[in-house]
């Protein structure tokens, strides 16, 4: 009966400040801290990062993860140990800082199946010096427009359409149409998709055969 009333339970114990250690580890911590004198208190200290180390040996003697590891057994203490780290002591609220919030890019581009890669590129072109270099450039970035084009809107496109979006995207700079130049023909693109979705299907009837004759 005297057992059964000295059981503890989770719910009455103190919350875990690391809690993959498990309670055993915030035991000897907490007993760390307790420890009077400041020789005993850094030898045992050092056992403990000793410990925490041979639960991922490989990494146990790198120094940014024997700092690490010191880091954590000062949040186990919440702090209050009292040692001599072999590393900075990193403080409570600098551990605590949130990262600053990242500035995710917010492109709503007007073609947004050509991806938002192609207006990187031809922000690139048209910084460069005309040329073979930059004619070959505005190209390909015009034929790759146009198999995106194609990939998602339809089964043919003129180049004109390709070439008037292109002006557009780069704010006038670029105009193949002036040039006379023909992008790679449509079918092309649409073979190159074809026979791409012909040979993932052949292969489920491969398959397909080839456990019909199991039977």
């Amino acid at each position: 009966m005297n057992l059964v009333e000295n059981l503890e339970y989770n719910t009455e114990r103190a919350k875990l400040h690391i809690p993959e250690y498990g309670r055993h580890f915030q035991k000897m911590v907490d007993h760390a801290v307790s420890i009077e004198d400041r020789e005993e208190r850094n030898r045992v200290a050092k056992a403990i990062i000793s410990v925490m180390g041979n639960l991922q040996p490989h990494l146990r003697d790198v120094p940014d993860f024997q700092h690490k590891l010191w880091d954590q057994l000062f949040i186990m203490s919440d702090f209050k140990l009292d040692v001599d780290s072999p590393f900075p002591i990193t403080s409570k609220e600098v551990l605590q800082q949130r990262p600053e919030p990242l500035d995710y890019p917010q492109n709503h581009p007007k073609y947004r199946f050509y991806g938002n890669n192609i207006k990187r590129m031809i922000d690139v072109a048209v910084k460069w010096d005309k040329g073979d270099m930059r004619s070959g450039l505005e190209y390909a970035i015009a034929n790759h427009m146009k198999k995106c084009y194609l990939n998602w809107n339809k089964d043919t496109v003129d180049d004109s359409v390709i070439f008037a979006h292109l002006k557009e995207l780069s704010d006038g700079q670029i105009d193949l149409a002036s040039n006379g130049e023909n992008l790679t023909e449509s079918g092309q693109f649409l073979k190159h998709r074809h026979s791409k979705s012909n040979r993932n299907n052949g292969g489920g009837k491969k398959i397909h055969r080839s456990r019909k004759k199991r039977h």
